[in-house]
């Protein structure tokens, strides 16, 4: 199964990045800043201004059609999910990402395959039982935010990220993809993506 769960793919204006418009207010966007929102009743991942991504993103602001993708990147290093954990959940390749989405009222579980993000369909509140012996990821934001985790032997790599992070890692994955685990080049990918999210959370913390 694909993403019927999940987002479609970015819905980035056409042309050159210097006549890209934002997908809610129309506003030139140029070649300066720029960001994401999601579309919850088309599932999809809207490039919007600074200034539309911010107003959708405030917390005092009601829920609504769309929610602005936050910039928050943390490492979680005391996330609960050994490989025995892993192996029950019949996880079939070894990185995927978790978001709720709030209209299921649910967890949903994706993994990069060569056909996009393709979701995981895990037994009825089984990733609920994950999060619960996880506290410290309570505060994950429904919609917008995922939990990227990528297993190492014995052990499983996991960050809170924005929502884009995992669907710009799928889109990275998916023209290099080779065999049933990605092949060599698909782990050069993960290798560096995953060192640059270890960077950003180290800087993120050296900042509080």
């Amino acid at each position: 199964m694909t993403t019927g769960h999940g987002l479609r793919r970015f819905r980035e204006p056409a042309g050159s990045p210097s006549g890209a418009r934002c997908a809610l207010c129309s506003a030139a966007l140029g070649t300066g800043p720029r960001g994401h929102v999601v579309d919850l009743d088309d599932r999809g991942l809207l490039c919007v201004c600074p200034a539309c991504r911010m107003l959708h993103t405030h917390s005092g602001v009601p829920a609504g059609r769309y929610l602005g993708v936050p910039d928050r990147y943390r490492h979680v290093r005391d996330f609960v999910l050994g490989p025995v954990q892993w192996e029950a959940l019949q996880l079939p390749v070894g990185v995927v990402f978790s978001f709720r989405n709030s209209r299921l009222g649910r967890y949903v579980v994706f993994y990069p395959s060569p056909g996009g993000a393709t979701e995981s369909l895990l037994p009825d509140a089984a990733w609920e039982r994950v999060m619960a012996v996880s506290p410290g990821v309570s505060d994950l934001a429904d919609d917008v935010e995922a939990l990227l985790l990528r297993r190492h032997g014995e052990r499983v790599e996991c960050h809170l990220v924005p929502i884009d992070t995992c669907y710009d890692l799928v889109g990275r994955m998916r023209p290099y993809w080779q065999g049933f685990d990605g092949g060599d080049r698909v782990r050069g990918e993960l290798d560096a993506f995953f060192a640059a999210l270890r960077s950003r959370s180290a800087g993120c913390e050296g900042q509080g």
